[in-house]
């Protein structure tokens, strides 16, 4: 008989940024299969989403990757429910209306790394700052790289563990990174995002770092922010071939920017500045080739005869991508074609 460790993946019911939880379950003779996860359950009063005198909530499993750093182990990403079975209202998954996977997303996952001991980026000093920005985007060498270790490794058990993985660069701040992920079905890109976070936050233990997702850690200085670039298409983006068609899609974005900002990351009014490659939070724009917009045309789009995606630029690194994408989606299946 052999034992297999299933790492259990939530989200809790803080608000308005929700943290990840997990717990492990031993299961004997375990399948590997999706189908054969049994629901589980925790006490949601630890986690702000019941009270103690009825306190179980349900965890029922959506998606299921092996685990890189544990024998015989894998890691479980679930939704919360309630008891008698119904999304539960922290449950932003299941609030997406994309049954069919028409809709794919490739999300940019930028990210500070934190030295715990001096609470400050890497290469960051006490009490100062290190050289300005200009030459830390996508260097090399010991005097302006930081932490290429950890996002490595990050990059090696992402891809062990079977995420659609499709790459990682330094960025513009000192100890500033990003990955890429791209998926198939706007569930499926948030499952893999979330898990991507999971193994990176979980290798920072034993680095003596931690990972800084809020978009703008540096205050108001000249520091960029960090960002979750939202990349997305359906069918029409993807084979209308109308320039027209691209224009109506991003103005129906235009009379919903309050409800977009909403879900899009907490404190992200401190990055949407107009400054650092974003446009402001108080306006709406779109623009070929425009990271300076609030969405971009991207220019392979338009070289592709107007067949391609959209990026929608001003999602924080700190947002949920289930419900970013869940609200993308909502967008775009209102213009009428």
């Amino acid at each position: 008989m052999s034992k297999s460790k299933l790492e259990y993946i939530w989200l809790d019911g803080y608000e308005p940024t929700q943290n990840m939880r997990s717990k492990t379950k031993v299961e004997d003779d375990f399948s590997g299969k999706l189908e054969d996860c049994p629901i589980w359950s925790f006490d949601g009063s630890s986690t702000r989403q019941a009270e103690g005198g009825s306190s179980d909530c349900v965890l029922k499993p959506v998606a299921i990757y092996p685990d890189p750093h544990r024998i015989n182990g894998y890691l479980v990403m679930t939704e919360v429910m309630n008891a008698d079975g119904t999304p539960h209202v922290s449950n932003g998954r299941a609030t997406i209306e994309d049954e069919d996977n028409d809709f794919w997303f490739g999300f940019e996952q930028e990210y500070f790394i934190m030295d715990t001991r001096t609470e400050l980026p890497l290469g960051f000093p006490r009490g100062g700052y290190p050289k300005p920005q200009g030459m830390y985007y996508c260097s090399v060498g010991g005097l302006n790289t930081h932490g290429r270790d950890l996002v490595e490794e990050h990059a090696d058990a992402c891809i062990a563990a079977g995420l659609n993985f499709e790459g990682i660069n330094q960025e513009v701040a000192c100890g500033q990174w990003e990955f890429q992920l791209f998926a198939k079905g706007a569930k499926k890109a948030g499952d893999e995002i979330w898990v991507a976070r999971y193994l990176l936050d979980r290798l920072t233990e034993k680095h003596g770092y931690y990972i800084e997702y809020h978009p703008k850690p540096l205050g108001d200085t000249d520091w960029n922010g960090s960002g979750m670039h939202a990349n997305f298409s359906n069918t029409t983006l993807r084979t209308c071939g109308s320039r027209e068609v691209y224009e109506k899609i991003c103005e129906a974005f235009r009379p919903v920017v309050k409800e977009h900002i909403a879900v899009y990351g907490e404190f992200n009014e401190q990055r949407l500045t107009g400054k650092h490659e974003t446009a402001s939070i108080n306006d709406f724009s779109y623009g070929i080739s425009d990271r300076g917009a609030s969405i971009r045309i991207p220019i392979i789009t338009v070289q592709k005869g107007w067949k391609g995606w959209l990026e929608d630029r001003r999602p924080a690194s700190n947002g949920d991508p289930y419900k970013i994408a869940g609200r993308i989606v909502k967008t775009v299946k209102s213009v009428k074609i």
